[in-house]
């Protein structure tokens, strides 16, 4: 595959791009790539994790969803005896 070299980016937009790559766990290159993907694909670029196919949990909707079932980690000795 063929590489590609982008200049001259207006200082907001590469922030948005770092700011979003961070934000999702993502590398600054399949951002853009999914960028390019929806604008001349429109649709969505091809996922290259099953994270992606799956979809996945920030941080703090995984500490969440913990924090919600902790009620449900709780043994009851008296029911398994």
């Amino acid at each position: 595959m063929q590489q590609i070299t982008i200049r001259g980016i207006e200082p907001e937009i590469e922030q948005e791009i770092r700011r979003s790559a961070k934000g999702s766990r993502k590398s600054i290159n399949q951002v853009i790539k999914e960028i390019i993907y929806r604008e001349f694909k429109k649709h969505e670029a091809p996922a290259s994790s099953l994270k992606e196919l799956a979809g996945g949990w920030s941080r703090n909707e995984a500490a969440e969803f913990e924090l919600s079932i902790k009620s449900c980690e709780q043994i009851d000795e008296d029911m398994w005896k």
